[in-house]
């Protein structure tokens, strides 16, 4: 007799609203108002965009300076970071936190994992730098976390174009992958979504100033929300569904790292 497997169902809200470049107060107001909706609709992670708190600032020349982007990044152990995990310690939910993050060496494309009690998981660094980019250090992995609801994995907005990205986390154990971006938002966007959802398997949530979506296991959309208001988009993702049909049939002898 087949036996379904158990429902794993996990509440994600998706913060959708174009932040101010430069403000971070205001972006932060912003997003507590809007993680405050998730939370009451009983959202147990919720994710920006890329770089929500500054407004991704990288590709805006307009006022430039070393100095001035410096400015703007902030610590993991600090700053607008902590006021994150205080808010995720005091609302008893999880947070994919855009933002740019100093270092000692330079800055990076960040997105923390800060878990239900204010602890930081693990900060994802942005992989795939395109021109407008270069601003910020490279990443230089791919990891994957245990959550209290699956196996989580992060990237950010460029990193998806590459197959190879979604792919090696989903092998690392991945179930659910959250997507901040900034980027391309269009129908081809949906496709790619969709596409990168079916050949792996696995949920993906992508998160964007204009659009929230999330697409599933069989390559359909499982919700979206798109508008010029900001907004939020909070639907149950049932982890079950996550399958291995053609994962386990993979024959990686044959393929060429090359």
């Amino acid at each position: 007799m087949n036996v379904e497997p158990s429902r794993r169902i996990v509440r994600v809200g998706l913060v959708k609203a174009v932040p101010e470049k430069w403000v971070l107060e205001h972006n932060w107001t912003l997003f507590e108002t809007l993680a405050g909706r998730c939370v009451e609709r009983g959202a147990e992670i919720i994710c920006t965009p890329e770089c929500f708190l500054d407004g991704y600032v990288a590709p805006d020349r307009k006022g430039w300076s070393d100095e001035r982007f410096r400015s703007i990044a902030q610590p993991l152990d600090g700053g607008y970071v902590g006021k994150a995990r205080e808010f995720a310690a005091k609302n008893g939910t999880h947070i994919v936190f855009g933002f740019t993050e100093c270092a000692d060496e330079g800055c990076f494309n960040s997105a923390a994992l800060i878990d239900d009690s204010g602890g930081i998981r693990g900060c994802y660094h942005k992989t795939h730098l395109l021109d407008h980019d270069t601003v910020y250090l490279p990443g230089d992995s791919l990891p994957v976390w245990e959550t209290p609801f699956g196996m989580l994995g992060i990237m950010i907005c460029a990193d998806r174009r590459w197959p190879e990205t979604a792919r090696t986390l989903r092998i690392r154990g991945a179930e659910l992958i959250m997507n901040p971006t900034y980027g391309m938002w269009h129908l081809d966007n949906e496709w790619w979504m969709r596409t990168r959802s079916y050949e792996n398997e696995l949920f993906i949530c992508f998160t964007h100033p204009h659009v929230a979506l999330i697409t599933g296991p069989d390559g359909e959309v499982a919700a979206k929300l798109q508008s010029n208001l900001p907004d939020v988009l909070v639907h149950d993702i049932d982890l079950s569904l996550v399958r291995s049909e053609m994962f386990a049939h993979r024959r990686p002898g044959l393929y060429d790292n090359g």
